[in-house]
């Protein structure tokens, strides 16, 4: 399966660049790669995985980016990030052993309503605000267990460290983004671990796309950094909408089993 036809490998870069400029702004990356791939014809378990490979060097990319501009402190996030590694790991090893049925049914609504707060909460802006738990208190708790929902299931989680940023810690939009990339590389490198172990990545096509991903997400961190919360703000919404939208679109989602659709 890694030997694609060139044709189809090339659309997978551009699917990966369009992906990780959209991720390091609002997230939401994986909206284009994973069904990207599968329209390819790269099978389900292969996809997820490879899916993990490629879009770390987005999140790796715009984690350098953001770190470069003071957006992020790599020494002080960094034991965060570990925490999140750490999650990513433990739930790609319960996805072998729990099903995904829970998740799958709660997470667009849960999106849904996360979308609902950016759009009308007022007075989202860059600059920091309160504060309602110590740093260690979030690293120890909310952030493992979004590290946790990342390696299980996956779509959103960077939705929901925005939120954990933006009404625990009290981080302004931007700086929330910016930390929010370093968490996502964690737990995404997590889950990557377990997926390489079993042997279900497809190298070259991963680290091709990974490349676009890099790319891309150098692109839109600058953006973000220039536009702050004007551009962050919108684009999570509508990236938080566009997955509630999509995996409720699926035909086996369990609301739309469960309702007869």
């Amino acid at each position: 399966m890694d030997d694609l036809a060139s044709h189809l490998v090339l659309l997978l870069f551009l699917a990966a660049f369009a992906a990780g400029f959209i991720d390091s702004i609002a997230g939401g990356g994986g909206l284009i790669t994973l069904p990207a791939m599968l329209l390819a014809g790269i099978p389900p378990l292969e996809s997820v995985a490879t899916n993990k490979l490629q879009a770390i060097f987005g999140v790796a990319s715009s984690t350098i980016a953001y770190s470069r501009r003071g957006h992020v402190n790599l020494k002080s996030q960094l034991p965060m990030g570990a925490m999140a590694l750490a999650g990513g790991v433990i739930g790609a090893l319960l996805a072998k052993m729990l099903p995904a049925t829970f998740f799958a049914a709660a997470i667009p609504f849960l999106l849904i309503a996360i979308a609902l707060f950016f759009a009308l909460k007022p007075n989202l802006h860059d600059a920091d605000s309160h504060r309602r738990v110590t740093p260690f208190a979030f690293g120890l708790t909310f952030v493992p267990l979004i590290g946790i929902y990342d390696g299980l299931f996956g779509p959103g989680a960077g939705s929901f460290y925005m939120l954990g940023f933006v009404m625990l810690a009290g981080f302004g939009m931007l700086k929330a983004t910016a930390n929010t990339k370093l968490l996502n590389l964690g737990s995404n490198f997590g889950a990557f671990l377990v997926f390489a172990i079993t042997g279900a990545v497809l190298w070259k096509v991963g680290l091709v796309m990974g490349l676009g991903q890099f790319l891309g997400a150098q692109a839109g961190s600058r953006l973000a950094m220039r536009n702050g919360a004007k551009l962050i703000k919108p684009l999570l919404v509508i990236s938080c909408l566009a997955l509630a939208a999509k995996l409720i679109a699926d035909p086996a989602h369990p609301v739309r089993i469960w309702l007869g659709f």
